[in-house]
């Protein structure tokens, strides 16, 4: 009995000891989360020539009726955020990441902290500066399902470095957060694709995306338009247009592409294909890049039938295309690696649920960056792009079959 008693406070004590081991660790966890959610994070620097000038636009299309509003009649309103070659004054400073109710991006709640806080990210871009001398094409930017255009800034104020004027677009009603008029505006629950498996949301998928692909063709008209008056006049090139998107904002990118006859070229950064488009093909130049495993390229070997679905639809697009098509897989990369998120801290759970590779975050988007920049160069400009022949000093990227 006594040998008894004395395991057993021997196994108390133990038991003791682990839960002061792991209440001291999870403290520890807890403090150091803190402290890195309060640190300063910079985005990964433009490598352009030029400085990078921001402002935003709340536009309506008054040709089109929102078929995504909670009421009906209502026309397509959209928030665009414009990046561009700028001349600013010298010691001007760096735009605010997300200001006033575009702070509302943020993670809510208790993830919110294990996230760098948006007033400690800085961007290189600044705020309504002078237009830089020139003429600059095209370049219109949809984000992810859910997401908005200041999560792709990156990317942004890279391609505005180099000489684009890029129009980022939020798409009301689909993203979990837009900003009309200072006003926050959330998604409704209905208008997104629902449906538990690729295959059956594919038609509501088709119809979205026929929505987001206007939204990207009224913005380059907006844009081309704004050549006539104000910041932007005499610095428009809006005979060239290029659509560029990620997840559904890449089907999005495609989708526009084949729909307007001014558009250069379209790139899709791992999103599954929808719309006409992954039928009819695009006769226009065509980027891939997929994050590692993914079907978008039309190589994966499918483990269940989403990813069938999807390699299906990437493989029909492939086959009807006739323009010249690039493809790439970024190893290391996930869905999210593609967006800011890879830029600023998360906190080890968080990247967990929100998709986010082994490569470092900053590395990724700085690949995406030069892939991007010289896309666009090569279809906007006729530049030769080394990049895309398949010389890469990346070893994470990895050409595919197309």
């Amino acid at each position: 009995m006594r040998t008894h008693r004395r395991g057993l406070r021997r196994t108390l004590k133990a038991l003791l000891v682990l839960a002061i081991v792991l209440v001291v660790a999870l403290a520890a966890y807890v403090g150091d989360v803190t402290v890195r959610q309060q640190q300063e994070v910079v985005i990964p620097a433009p490598t352009g020539r030029y400085p990078v000038g921001r402002t935003m636009a709340d536009w309506t299309d008054d040709a089109r009726t929102d078929p995504l509003a909670p009421r009906s009649g209502t026309p397509r309103e959209l928030s665009v955020w414009l990046w561009y070659p700028a001349a600013p004054a010298p010691g001007a400073a760096p735009a605010r990441y997300t200001p006033g109710a575009w702070s509302g991006l943020h993670l809510h709640g208790p993830l919110g902290l294990g996230e760098t806080r948006f007033d400690h990210v800085g961007v290189h871009a600044v705020a309504d500066a002078p237009a830089a001398s020139d003429r600059f094409p095209v370049v219109v930017l949809e984000p992810g399902l859910g997401l908005a255009a200041p999560q792709y800034t990156t990317l942004a104020e890279n391609l505005a470095s180099h000489g684009y004027l890029v129009a980022g677009i939020t798409p009301t009603y689909s993203a979990n957060l837009t900003v009309l008029d200072g006003r926050p505006v959330g998604a409704t629950p209905a208008v997104n694709p629902q449906e538990s498996d690729a295959a059956a949301m594919r038609p509501a998928a088709d119809r979205l995306v026929s929505v987001w692909a206007a939204d990207d063709r009224f913005a380059a008209s907006r844009v081309a338009a704004l050549d006539a008056t104000g910041r932007f006049a005499g610095h428009v090139d809006a005979a060239t247009t290029a659509y560029l998107g990620h997840s559904f904002g890449g089907a999005a990118a495609l989708q526009a592409c084949h729909d307007d006859p001014r558009c250069a070229g379209a790139a899709d950064l791992d999103g599954t294909q929808f719309g006409t488009v992954v039928q009819s093909g695009l006769g226009k130049p065509m980027m891939l890049l997929a994050s590692q495993g993914s079907c978008i390229t039309g190589t994966c070997r499918p483990s269940n039938p989403d990813e069938q679905s999807e390699r299906d639809a990437a493989r029909s697009l492939l086959v009807a295309s006739t323009g010249p098509v690039w493809s790439f897989q970024l190893d290391g990369a996930a869905h999210f690696n593609f967006s800011d998120y890879g830029a600023y801290y998360l906190a080890a759970p968080i990247r967990y649920l929100l998709g986010l590779g082994s490569i470092d975050g900053d590395h990724a988007l700085t690949i995406a960056d030069a892939y991007l920049a010289a896309f666009v160069d090569h279809v906007a400009r006729g530049l030769p792009e080394p990049l895309l022949a398949g010389s890469t000093p990346y070893p994470e990227v990895q050409r595919t079959a197309s």
